[in-house]
């Protein structure tokens, strides 16, 4: 009878942890399970697929799927690596090595107009999020990956995907390397 009495009551202090927000749930926990399109990224180091989350972020996930579509990050390089945080891409000036001075302060032209930021989806570990300088409605084409959690971000920046696989391949990536091809994967539009 202690047994069960101990086990009750410390999974009553578990449930009042996580109510108080003393306790985060599991990565696994946060990752909707609504189905959206797969994205596929082939890099110079390896490929991995990105999860999107269209129900959180709609506008956001059409906005990409959209660049995705058009071939607008074929060919474009990670201008911005910092270990343990983040890789980032998305400035079509990253094709032109002559302009690296510039990578990163560019993007389709098209903002997407609004800052689809959600409570529900934090900075886990392969979070997928839009970068932007200072307003989250700015947001166009650059997004990056988290290559650990990183909760200082979150209710700043519209997460809207999740590494599912290959998730070993963001850590490999270096400044100046490629996006191959990114598409969307078959069958899950």
């Amino acid at each position: 009878m202690k047994n069960v009495s101990r086990a009750v009551v410390t999974a009553v202090a578990v449930v009042a942890m996580l109510a108080a927000g003393g306790l985060k749930a599991s990565a696994q926990d946060q990752i909707p399970t609504e189905k959206g399109p797969i994205l596929v990224v082939e890099t110079t180091k390896g490929t991995f697929e990105i999860k999107t989350y269209p129900v959180e972020a709609p506008k956001t996930v059409a906005h990409i799927i959209g660049l995705v579509k058009r071939g607008f990050y074929n060919g474009l390089r990670f201008h911005r690596v910092v270990p343990g945080f983040v890789i980032q891409v998305g400035d079509p000036q990253s094709r032109d090595l002559t302009k690296k001075a510039l990578w990163g302060t560019g993007g389709s032209g098209h903002p997407i107009g609004v800052a689809e930021i959600s409570p529900k989806l934090t900075h886990i570990k392969g979070a997928v999020a839009m970068a932007h300088a200072g307003d989250p409605a700015k947001a166009d084409s650059q997004f990056y990956v988290t290559l650990a959690p990183t909760h200082a971000l979150d209710g700043k920046y519209a997460v809207w995907g999740q590494v599912i696989s290959g998730d070993d391949v963001p850590e490999k990536i270096r400044v100046g390397d490629l996006i191959k091809k990114m598409y969307v994967k078959p069958g899950t539009e």
